[in-house]
């Protein structure tokens, strides 16, 4: 018996592999890793913020959350902050060297990604493109912890 998937699982299963050639691509100029991003993305966004609430929003666990914010600070990207209150909590806060490896980092690819959309796209598929833009948005606010 051999095994035959759905019609929306044939869609999701190319969808996915249409998809990895291009993360792969953008994330090619990247010199940290897509979870030491987030966690820079995060802290930049929401404040500072302690390992624990890092290793839920990153969805890794606290112990590799240590080791990247660990890493992380010996980059001089962010620093760690004794909570004034609760000197056992510790925050950690980004640096203005970490906002701006976050800029570098989060605009890695973006060049090629232009180049290809104008160069290899009819105008016709830019404006497909375009379209299905809100319904990737409404797949990733879904998938999305914070």
């Amino acid at each position: 018996m051999t095994y035959e998937p759905v019609p929306d699982q044939v869609a999701t299963r190319s969808f996915f592999h249409a998809l990895q050639p291009l993360l792969r691509r953008l994330n090619t100029d990247r010199t940290i890793s897509s979870g030491k991003v987030g966690v820079l993305r995060h802290i930049a966004e929401h404040g500072p913020a302690t390992t624990s609430e890092l290793a839920t929003v990153v969805q890794v666990s606290p112990q590799a959350i240590s080791l990247a914010a660990r890493e992380l600070e010996r980059l001089g990207f962010v620093v760690r902050v004794p909570d004034v209150s609760d000197r056992r909590r510790i925050w950690i806060e980004i640096t203005d060297a970490g906002r701006r490896k976050l800029a570098h980092e989060s605009s890695a690819g973006h060049d090629w990604l232009d180049r290809a959309i104008t160069e290899r796209l009819t105008p016709e598929e830019r404006t497909t493109l375009e379209a299905v833009i809100p319904i990737l948005r409404k797949l990733g606010a879904e998938a999305s912890v914070d």
